[in-house]
């Protein structure tokens, strides 16, 4: 089964998603199987991630942002904002899909897992996922 949404976003950040697709899978009725998250965009990502201390999401934000600076002379492609090429750097470095293993009718996270989309662009105001569960 696919399921795609479109989630509001309001500048970069880290955007919890795991109720949305903990929904999907619940729909889909899958009681053994995989549910595939996939983001389609180039300058967002989506990935795994501790959901229970949000000191955690503030300090990838913080690292990633040092490792990828706005505004670095080597960039060419900049007509759409300083902000452009470092969110597709960012894309590359990190994932646009990620699979969950399904048990029992369930996602298969662990105790603190939850799943994000990471968004890495200022102005942006929707993505679209896509939800796809197996089994």
């Amino acid at each position: 089964m696919n399921y795609q949404f479109s989630l509001p976003v309001n500048g970069q950040g880290l955007y919890d998603i795991t109720p949305e697709v903990k929904s999907y899978v619940e729909k889909a009725g899958v009681a053994e199987g995989l549910a595939t998250v996939f983001i389609q965009h180039t300058s967002a990502s989506v990935l795994i991630q501790e959901n229970a201390d949000p000191a955690v999401l503030t300090d990838l934000g913080n690292w990633l942002d040092r490792l990828v600076p706005e505004n670095d002379p080597l960039y060419t492609h900049t007509e759409e904002g300083p902000d452009d090429m470092p969110a597709h750097i960012k894309g590359a470095l990190t994932a646009v899909n990620l699979s969950v293993p399904v048990i029992e009718g369930q996602l298969a996270l662990g105790v603190w897992q939850g799943i994000f989309v990471w968004e890495h662009r200022h102005n942006v105001k929707e993505r679209k996922l896509i939800v796809n569960v197996t089994g």
